[in-house]
């Protein structure tokens, strides 16, 4: 089965922004702030800062030389997320990548005048980052990754795979809002399928365990879970949980499956951070 690419262009709203102009052009040394949703030890954090530094590197952008980038790394934790979000803010970079939902929330809340770049971003419309899609006007812009509707297919998929099962849970952050998009796709196709649907609420990594040993305690069961930057940071734990107890479960990026998960739909992330780089 062939894995959905969807990766959009938000808006041309970042034709006047600094970086814009070509890097022969200036001797001005540029900054740029980036800001991860993983830790900076994570195995699939380089392969799309490989991906973000070469592209720099064919536009003509060398960090060191014409311009200096400062990371963050927070690990899918709030609090370094505000921290760190500050603290770049107060370096004064020409423009901040933003990586992931949870991310660009709290940029946008710490500067209203930074221009950035978000990826990995599902909505942004819905979530308040921009107005639309065609005129993201503001300081923001980027790339969105899913359509909402894919929370349907994904569901079809894990069913397809595994005939048997009658009953998924779903793993979502209530403290992000993306399961209000994907949940109304999920349940307009699990009726069709004969699936009952069950949410499980992970807010942090101690709940994690629990709750999926809670769930696990019977029979023709399966797993849908969401990309979550909380299920993203500790996939190992949900994956070898999952092994455990012979939970089939579907994970909306291709890693999750390189790492061991059972089924992954979703886009190369490597590649949406090349793109966020031009």
């Amino acid at each position: 089965m062939k894995r959905r690419e969807f990766i959009t262009l938000i808006g041309g709203a970042a034709a006047a922004w600094p970086l814009a102009a070509r890097a022969q052009q200036t001797d001005v040394l540029r900054r740029i702030g980036v800001l991860m949703n993983l830790a900076e030890s994570d195995p699939e954090a380089q392969p799309r800062l490989s991906a973000f530094q070469r592209r720099l590197q064919e536009l003509g952008w060398t960090d060191g030389r014409n311009v200096r980038i400062d990371y963050r790394w927070t690990a899918g934790d709030y609090d370094r997320m505000r921290a760190y979000a500050a603290e770049l803010v107060t370096l004064g970079p020409d423009v901040l990548l933003a990586a992931g939902h949870s991310v660009t929330e709290v940029v946008q809340k710490t500067t209203g005048s930074i221009p950035t770049v978000f990826v990995l971003v599902s909505d942004p419309v819905g979530s308040g980052f921009i107005p639309s899609l065609a005129h993201p006007g503001g300081n923001m812009t980027g790339f969105t990754y899913v359509e909402y509707s894919v929370g349907g297919k994904w569901l079809e998929m894990l069913k397809e795979i595994a005939p048997s099962v009658i009953r998924v849970a779903i793993i979502h952050n209530p403290e992000n809002r993306l399961l209000a998009g994907f949940l109304p796709a999920v349940e307009s196709v699990a009726p069709s399928l004969g699936v009952q649907l069950t949410l499980t609420s992970v807010r942090d990594a101690a709940d994690i365990q629990p709750a999926i040993d809670a769930f696990a305690g019977e029979s023709n069961l399966g797993l849908l879970v969401l990309p979550d930057v909380l299920a993203v940071v500790h996939r190992e734990l949900i994956i070898a949980l999952a092994a455990r107890h012979r939970l089939p479960a579907l994970y909306g990026f291709r890693y999750r499956g390189t790492n061991g998960g059972l089924i992954s739909h979703g886009v190369n992330t490597a590649e949406v951070f090349r793109q966020a780089a031009s």
